[in-house]
């Protein structure tokens, strides 16, 4: 076939392609009303994990899997809202990584809030303003973000999913070169993963830290000696030009966000339980709190510990392991694990990012 006869052939599949998204979103339409009845909340995780899993698996090519996730969660994030408003707090300003995170969990039909801090994303979901909250919770070069953990401990909210973020910190400055360059500013994260990079190409220019990567480009749009680290959307969004991309100084840098929500998501089959307990200050007690977990085969994940705030107790340890709770083999371990703890709080089980 020549070009016309591709482009025809092309035009064809996309009305039959708009056909069934018309027919998808009726469908949500009335799955909606359904949901409405029986009181039911528009955004189901374990479901929205259930959908992209199959169709990646079912995809033989050639689009890649990113290219299927990120085409079927603009449809799932249209149809959801079709079925009620979907609305999600996020440490801001907007084009943030967190922001980023957001949309790429819940597309752009989501009502994307920005908060001022993670404190602040807490509560909107606590108190029923949003149904969904998304928060940093680690970095792979940096570590754990403390101001999550120390909320979880308290918090009435539950984690209902995860995501993981590639972070790609660029260089933004409306300087004609590094030369000019007099002040290079970011989030002291975004800077403590640059700090190689700093040192060889800008060595002496002097740093300082803003409370997020956005506010670092709002800064350098208007102050051409000023650059930004910040996102290539924050670039976008602020109108500021990319001096310098791809500046980390570990090329697989990436951050994991967590979903707060005031409802549980049911089990997938492929799931995570995060936990955390407090022991007692003796030999052998990590041991025998997680003892039951390697007796019954389940993996683990992640163990962080945290001096305990405001509890009489030294320390408190995060643990994520593999799994939902309500399986009978999370179950168990998760009942005596808590009959030899001080203190066990349940954090959520989730859909594994």
């Amino acid at each position: 076939m020549d070009l016309d006869e591709w482009r025809s052939r092309i035009n064809e599949l996309d009305d039959r392609i708009l056909d069934l998204l018309i027919q998808r979103a009726e469908a949500a339409q009335a799955i909606g009303a359904l949901k409405r009845r029986q009181d039911l909340p528009a955004y189901a995780p374990e479901r929205e994990a259930e959908i992209v899993g199959r169709l990646i698996a079912r995809n033989p090519g050639p689009l890649p899997a990113e290219s299927i996730r990120a085409v079927w969660t603009e449809i799932l994030s249209a149809c959801r809202a079709l079925e009620a408003p979907l609305a999600v707090s996020y440490l801001g300003p907007p084009a943030t990584f967190t922001h980023q995170a957001a949309l790429r969990r819940f597309g752009t039909a989501a009502r994307l809030t920005p908060a001022r801090s993670i404190g602040e994303v807490f509560d909107d979901v606590e108190r029923g303003r949003v149904d969904l909250g998304v928060v940093p919770v680690e970095n792979s070069t940096e570590g754990a973000v403390n101001v999550t953990l120390d909320r979880l401990v308290d918090s009435d909210a539950t984690i209902c999913g995860e995501i993981y973020l590639e972070i790609a910190q660029h260089l933004l400055s409306r300087a004609g070169s590094l030369a000019e360059v007099k002040r290079v500013i970011s989030h002291p994260q975004a800077l403590a993963q640059c700090r190689g990079w700093l040192a060889e190409h800008l060595p002496g220019v002097p740093t300082e830290e803003v409370s997020s990567t956005a506010a670092a480009a709002e800064l350098a749009a208007a102050d051409a000696t000023v650059a930004a680290i910040a996102s290539e959307l924050a670039a976008r969004l602020y109108g500021v030009p990319i001096l310098a991309a791809r500046i980390e100084d570990l090329a697989d840098n990436s951050t994991r966000f967590l979903i707060i929500g005031r409802r549980p998501a049911a089990p997938t089959g492929r799931d995570k339980t995060s936990i955390v307990f407090a022991m007692r200050d003796e030999p052998g007690a990590l041991y025998r709190m997680l003892e039951p977990c390697a007796r019954l085969g389940i993996n683990l994940s992640k163990i962080e510990s945290r001096p305990a705030k405001h509890k009489p107790w030294k320390h408190v340890s995060f643990v994520d392991l593999d799994g939902h709770r309500d399986t009978p083999v999370v179950g168990e371990a998760l009942r005596e694990i808590g009959e030899r703890t001080l203190f066990l709080k349940i954090l959520g089980s989730y859909p594994a990012g």
